[in-house]
């Protein structure tokens, strides 16, 4: 946005879009309790110049100052104006700017101090009146108790393949994949392909399959568990964002970021406040996804309810199947319409 922008790094339309990912990506960690504290520190031209002399006046500061230092000073005027409007289209009420007049270090030391302490002291009251009220900055999120009509009651369950369309088309499209993982690599594509779906409706097998020829260099199958504590310590989608692929690797996610407005949703792991503003949350990180280039690719896997109870069943009677079912699987049976209406819901508001 700065260096990028200035020194035609990037394309203009991709250093603008970096303003509306960078405010929603602050937003995303303010609605999550953390305390956003940014500072600008200003300089006149004339006094960097001053101080870049200094540096390089003495042999054990000269190595501060470099080359690329002295053309962005040369290039001031011009970072100037970039940095007018980054201020300008990023201060935020959940994120503000704070310009420290940075000619006098002593006023710069106490001013940032002064601003630190008041927004700390700011969210402390802050933390302490919610105790008392109940937050709801998302009241006007409209529920979809009732659709009109369930995007997943339309799925046509009854497609099928004969064992000889499916062996042959497997073979060929597995060729496909195998070839197509390294033009990805080559052409540096960054790829991430997400399993959603009920339970035993064939998560695992589906990766298994997909992968079969594919090179392992290539690709990472990441299973998604409930979250850790360290994980608990950070904003949900962290341990999401940490497993983004780099360009030219793909990523297969088993379970997902929308455990936030299902399975949280669900069982209360997560307030409404919480889950209703996941769906923001979650639209916007995959479009900063897309805008990188990222190619995305996302599957909900459904079967009706007997289908879920046959493939229980048989899970339950196959020695070498059993770890694969559970109470809480059992538990979850129970809520099949609940999860119903969430996954409705998931896919009309995520659906991009």
């Amino acid at each position: 946005m700065l260096v990028e922008r200035v020194d035609n790094y990037v394309p203009n339309k991709v250093w603008r879009k970096a303003f509306p990912e960078i405010t929603s990506f602050e937003r995303q960690l303010a609605d999550d309790g953390n305390v956003i504290i940014k500072f600008f520190l200003h300089i006149s031209k004339k006094e960097q110049k001053k101080r870049f002399k200094k540096l390089q006046s003495s042999p054990a500061t000269a190595w501060k100052v470099t080359d690329e230092d002295w053309k962005h000073h040369q290039q001031y005027d011009k970072y100037l104006q970039a940095t007018e409007e980054m201020l300008a289209k990023t201060d935020t009420d959940f994120a503000p700017w704070t310009i420290v007049e940075s000619h006098d270090r002593r006023f710069a030391t106490i001013k940032i101090f002064q601003t630190v302490i008041d927004a700390l002291e700011a969210k402390i009251a802050e933390k302490e009146n919610s105790r008392q009220q109940k937050i709801t900055s998302h009241k006007n999120t409209p529920r979809l108790k009732n659709l009109s009509s369930s995007i997943l009651d339309k799925v046509d369950l009854n497609l099928s393949l004969s064992r000889e369309e499916y062996v042959a088309a497997l073979k060929k499209y597995q060729r496909r994949i195998h070839d197509l993982e390294h033009e990805a690599y080559l052409k540096r594509l960054p790829v991430i392909i997400v399993f959603e779906g009920q339970d035993a409706a064939g998560k695992g097998g589906n990766i298994k399959r997909l992968v079969r020829g594919m090179d392992p260099r290539g690709y990472e199958v990441i299973p998604i568990a409930a979250p850790n504590d360290i994980e608990k310590a950070h904003h949900h989608l962290w341990r999401f964002w940490i497993n983004i692929p780099k360009a030219g690797h793909i990523a297969i996610f088993d379970r997902t970021w929308y455990g936030r407005v299902l399975v949280e949703r669900i069982e209360g792991f997560c307030t409404e406040e919480e889950w209703k503003r996941g769906y923001r949350e979650i639209n916007e990180m995959e479009e900063q996804l897309a805008n990188f280039g990222t190619v995305l690719i996302k599957f909900w896997l459904q079967i009706d309810r007997d289908e879920q109870l046959k493939r229980f069943e048989a899970r339950q009677n196959t020695p070498y199947k059993q770890w694969k079912i559970t109470e809480e699987d059992w538990r979850n049976r129970e809520k099949w319409e609940q999860y119903k209406t969430a996954v409705d819901e998931m896919l009309f508001r995520t659906s991009t």
